[in-house]
């Protein structure tokens, strides 16, 4: 497995990581053994770093837990990326909260259910309106000089929100959707993590499933699934990503390579700045996922690519109501 290294202070961590999240939450039920399962044969794959957040385990710790006892025997070989920022008194993820103090307590849980004496990597989650960027950065940065967080990271916000923070302390890694569907990141935000020295987190690299070529029409998929409310799920959304994501696979087997892999090897074209954290429950899907980095796709194949998806998917990403919570100031 390649390495890449995040930010100014060098987090190094593998090529590709593993996402979480599908573990727990938004693509319906899973199975803890399967889960650990899948975080190990990532391991022996060379796969060193996996993202995990307070809100996977609405509230519980579950989805760290998961984590922390899957790699508690290799723990020194791993890096473990979590965050904070929202308000587990509501609904999970109803609200959000950055208060110092709550920042403290996620760390305080994060550290007990990951069984760890330190957090790699501790993101911001989401932004708190009412606490300031720099209020934010300095009690992370705080942590980092107890020895309790070693890099501070953020996610979903703009180029504002990143120039502040960083002046405060410095930020490793922006953890944002980015994929050959989702292109948002490219406009503004890229161009400033990279005269800042920041680098980029892409989650739901392959396009939230677009990609496994088992999608289904939103109204198909249980209640609990997210991609039963995404836009790009909707009518005629769905029609336009659906044949984008036939003329990919087309692509791929002309390459010899799966549609996943494809995604993959388009996210690591992009700059060695860039690590793509792929979510899976299989361990399967891990051995596929991993064999992106040695996948090589020339300028004829980019300029393809940019023909099926000139500028991404149709449909946002999130609901409105979501996506007012990106900051940008």
């Amino acid at each position: 497995m390649q390495h890449r290294t995040l930010g100014q202070r060098g987090l190094r961590v593998s090529a590709l990581g593993l996402g979480l999240m599908g573990m727990s939450m938004a693509y319906g039920p899973s199975n803890d053994e399967d889960a650990a399962s899948t975080i190990h044969r990532a391991h022996e794959l060379g796969v060193d770093f996996f993202d995990t957040a307070e809100v996977y385990g609405q509230g519980t710790g579950s989805n760290e837990r998961l984590l922390g006892n899957a790699v508690k025997n290799f723990r020194d070989e791993v890096v473990l990326a979590t965050k904070f920022g929202f308000d587990m008194t509501k609904t999970p993820g109803s609200g959000v909260n950055s208060r110092p103090e709550n920042i403290r307590k996620v760390a305080e849980n994060s550290l007990r259910y990951l069984q760890t004496d330190r957090i790699d990597l501790f993101y911001q989650h989401i932004s708190d309106p009412d606490i300031p960027a720099e209020e934010v950065a300095g009690t992370v940065g705080d942590l980092i000089t107890e020895g309790k967080v070693q890099h501070f990271g953020l996610s979903n916000v703009g180029p504002r929100y990143i120039r502040r923070a960083h002046a405060v302390t410095p930020v490793t890694a922006l953890q944002y959707e980015y994929s050959i569907f989702e292109r948002e990141v490219e406009d503004e935000i890229l161009p400033v993590l990279r005269e800042l020295g920041i680098g980029l987190v892409p989650y739901s690299p392959l396009g939230r499933g677009f990609l496994s070529g088992v999608v289904k029409p939103a109204a198909e998929y249980p209640e609990d699934d997210m991609r039963r409310w995404d836009e790009r799920w909707q009518r005629e959304n769905y029609a336009y990503n659906l044949n984008a994501a036939e003329q990919l696979r087309n692509l791929a087997a002309a390459k010899g390579i799966t549609p996943a892999q494809l995604a993959l090897a388009w996210l690591l074209a992009r700059g060695q700045d860039v690590v793509p954290i792929p979510g899976t429950r299989g361990a399967s899907r891990v051995q596929e996922n991993a064999s992106a980095t040695d996948a090589q796709l020339t300028e004829g194949d980019l300029a393809r690519i940019r023909e099926i998806l000139p500028r991404g998917s149709a449909g946002s990403r999130y609901p409105a109501s979501v996506m007012a919570g990106f900051r940008t100031d």
